[in-house]
């Protein structure tokens, strides 16, 4: 059942998104339906997204391609959408392409790191489809820094921006940059957005 009229989100092709309570817990309704893309509010609202078109997988791709390759030379544990964080206000977020130092993520059980992890990774990215609204993905990235979050980037091709998010700090907006660099966090990790504004 919808939690109320006004929690209903329309996206750009009309398609309404719905944060709902379902009497299921997330583990179930996450197991029965793989296919969904699904998140959880940390006051139990669940919030079912639309699927990414062409492009936005395409950039998607790009960009967890880049840490990947950052990360096989220089370490940590990269992850791409389909992970699932329960992080520690209770909420359960998916992020587009994230990253945990190693001894974070080897502190976890075996049993952790094979189901949804109980972590906050220590960077996380954000690329904004047609289907998203900026305020919401703002909301979002707020709450992962609240979460632990070190390091955050919202990449959003349809204005050319980039929303850099650190703990304490109101966000940095880079317009139009040709690579974002992620400093200390992850040195030398400097992204390629050229080939995110313009997809092939």
């Amino acid at each position: 059942m919808l939690t109320d009229e006004k929690s209903q989100i329309y996206d750009t092709s009309g398609v309404h998104w719905a944060r709902v309570r379902l009497r299921e817990s997330f583990d179930e309704i996450a197991s029965l339906n793989p296919d969904l893309r699904i998140e959880q509010e940390s006051n139990g609202e669940f919030v079912f997204m639309s699927p990414t078109g062409g492009e936005s997988s395409s950039r998607n791709m790009e960009i967890a391609w880049q840490l990947m390759s950052w990360t096989k030379r220089f370490g940590g544990v990269c992850f791409d959408s389909s992970i699932i964080f329960c992080l520690p206000d209770g909420s359960k977020r998916s992020p587009d392409a994230s990253w945990i130092a190693t001894d974070r993520w080897t502190a976890l059980s075996l049993v952790d790191r094979k189901k949804f992890p109980p972590i906050a990774p220590d960077f996380v990215i954000e690329l904004r489809s047609e289907s998203d609204r900026l305020a919401t993905l703002q909301d979002k990235m707020t709450s992962y820094n609240q979460n632990g979050v070190r390091l955050g980037w919202l990449i959003d091709p349809f204005d050319k921006q980039v929303h850099v998010y650190r703990p304490g700090n109101s966000p940095d907006v880079l317009s139009n940059p040709e690579t974002v660099s992620a400093g200390d966090m992850l040195p030398a990790f400097d992204l390629d957005l050229r080939a995110v504004w313009q997809p092939a």
